[in-house]
């Protein structure tokens, strides 16, 4: 069975990839994710555990994990690294959210703190966005697609 659903995969061109949405608490991860699917704001708690759904883009499917961003849950981020793509042909995309409050650092501000120029072996991304208008986030969707079908 596992067979025959890879050779239709591949005459339809469909494409799976696992994605991780990982932050500090309270950094709009899963107002991001709802955005996505709902194109409209989804008032939110803060995620215990994860939340997992499926973004569609032009036949190539994400799998997206929203993992919760409190202190207490970040050593437990490594147990939805199995089997995704991090670490391998890893692609890395930041979404600057919050771009709409005042004082907010900008994209330069964000990837000179985390010294993303330093990173040679994967491509990033550095996307500013507002997860509460969905401004920025079609183009970081984007940006990912791209990457994703590159591989």
């Amino acid at each position: 069975m596992g067979q025959l659903m890879a050779k239709l995969m591949s005459i339809f061109g469909t494409q799976e990839h696992k994605v991780i949405i990982v932050g500090l608490d309270n950094a709009g991860k899963t107002t991001i994710l709802y955005q996505f699917l709902t194109k409209e704001v989804v008032h939110t708690c803060p995620t215990i555990g994860s939340n997992v759904e499926e973004i569609v883009l032009r036949k190539t499917h994400f799998l997206v994990w929203d993992i919760g961003g409190q202190e207490a849950l970040r050593s437990s981020w490594t147990t939805y690294y199995s089997n995704t793509e991090a670490l391998r042909d890893a692609s890395v995309l930041i979404f600057a959210n919050k771009q709409d409050m005042k004082g907010s650092m900008t994209t330069m501000e964000i990837s000179q703190f985390l010294s993303l120029s330093a990173i040679k072996d994967h491509p990033w991304h550095i996307q500013a966005c507002c997860a509460l208008t969905g401004e920025g986030l079609p183009a970081g969707l984007q940006w990912m697609h791209a990457q994703a079908t590159a591989h």
